[in-house]
């Protein structure tokens, strides 16, 4: 048999219903711990010489099949499943660097990532350095001997900036660093950073892999098994716990299901309201790798598979425009998070990016009236129609009129 296709791979990797009584779905294994058949066969699991499982902090059969579908997806070795997104980005790192040691990192990243990175594993002597990653140029300089991680979001969270992840990748190695890419906002569906070149690949699994908004989840795949070993047995068993349990494992492997469906409606819908957006007088400016006018068009197109469900864009008018564009909407959401079946709308600069100082956000390309846009399930003429009177109620005010007319 050839090997299958992305959704084939969704819905039936690692599980056979004749291992488990003819159970169509997957059981969900509830056990803390396991009981070993002899202490001899106990001391081989904990050395590592034999197969089996001995606490769900470490793994889970019901965990163990989630980490096996995601690293068949995102064509890694092995993978890691946490009980966060940032559990999955700040095992890795803690896993990956010691004092010392320098982490590479692009200009935009989400604002949780940010945060730990400068107030959390920064205090312990790891040194952070930032560099646009959008000019290649500019991160061959910056790489030196001292640099150990490589780490970048693309499209980056929530300016929608594009990194080129085969380029970055190629100069990471030359000076041995390990290259970490945040797929959050693409899923191993629309991009597969491992088999651009990078080393290991992190997931918010709450947004779309789960795609209800009833899970908190992270992963992390490596292209090596010796990789993701080391982070389940140092970054999650013994730094930070941030397990999974069995339940959210469960629900998990149920969204990957509807995965492929789901993006291409997200994707579908976003496209739409980008083209929207990007033709009202009100809106200053769209940051969609789907518009042709797109600086990041032509590397959306080879290295994504489609250009996302997500959009960001400035309004004229800054950050209060912001407030009125999101206070007026009555079919999208305003919430944080994102991939969710709902389309939600959330102000960056007051929200999921405010651990940013306002000098830190400007330097970093994330502007005071930028709106980040996630565009659910729901009918491609009723997100319109919402975003459109929403734009209208900005506009309304004669100030906001005299500045889309003068631009």
């Amino acid at each position: 048999m050839s090997t299958p296709g992305f959704s084939t791979l969704a819905i039936h990797h690692g599980y056979d219903p004749a291992e488990h009584h003819g159970a169509l779905v997957p059981p969900v294994y509830l056990t803390s711990t396991f009981v070993f058949p002899s202490a001899e066969y106990g001391g081989q699991c904990f050395a590592g010489e034999a197969p089996g499982h001995v606490y769900t902090r470490i793994s889970n059969p019901t965990l163990a099949l989630l980490e096996s579908r995601m690293a068949a997806l995102e064509r890694g070795a092995a993978a890691v499943a946490f009980g966060s997104g940032m559990g999955a980005i700040t095992s890795t790192l803690w896993t990956l660097l010691r004092p010392g040691d320098e982490v590479l990192a692009d200009t935009t990243l989400y604002g949780c990532t940010f945060a730990f990175l400068h107030h959390g594993i920064g205090q312990f002597g790891v040194k952070v350095r930032h560099v646009d990653m959008t000019d290649i140029a500019a991160v061959e300089q910056a790489l030196h001997a001292g640099t150990r991680v490589v780490l970048f979001e693309s499209p980056a969270n929530p300016n929608m900036r594009l990194v080129d992840i085969a380029a970055v990748s190629a100069l990471a190695k030359t000076h041995g660093a390990t290259v970490a890419v945040d797929n959050t906002y693409c899923t191993p569906y629309l991009q597969q950073p491992l088999a651009l070149g990078a080393d290991v690949v992190v997931h918010s699994a709450t947004k779309y892999i789960s795609g209800h908004g009833d899970v908190t989840a992270g992963i992390a795949v490596a292209a090596s098994a010796e990789l993701a070993q080391r982070i389940r047995l140092q970054g999650l068993k013994d730094m930070t716990g941030a397990v999974l349990s069995p339940q959210d494992a469960a629900l998990l492997l149920r969204g990957l299901k509807t995965l492929s469906l789901r993006l291409d409606r997200h994707c579908r819908n976003a496209m739409a309201l980008a083209r929207v957006l990007a033709a009202h007088p009100a809106v200053a400016r769209v940051h969609f790798p789907g518009l042709q006018t797109d600086p990041f068009h032509a590397l959306a197109r080879r290295q994504m598979r489609q250009f996302g469900g997500m959009l960001a864009f400035e309004l004229r008018g800054g950050a209060e425009a912001g407030k009125r564009f999101m206070n007026a909407l009555r079919v999208v959401s305003r919430a944080v998070s994102l991939g969710d079946a709902e389309s939600l709308a959330q102000h960056p600069a007051s929200m999921t990016h405010s651990t940013y100082t306002p000098e830190e956000r400007a330097a970093h390309g994330i502007s005071e009236g930028l709106v980040r846009l996630s565009a659910g399930l729901e009918d491609e003429a009723d997100l319109v129609g919402d975003v459109l009177q929403a734009l209208e109620a900005v506009a309304s005010t004669p100030a906001a009129v005299a500045r889309a007319v003068a631009a």
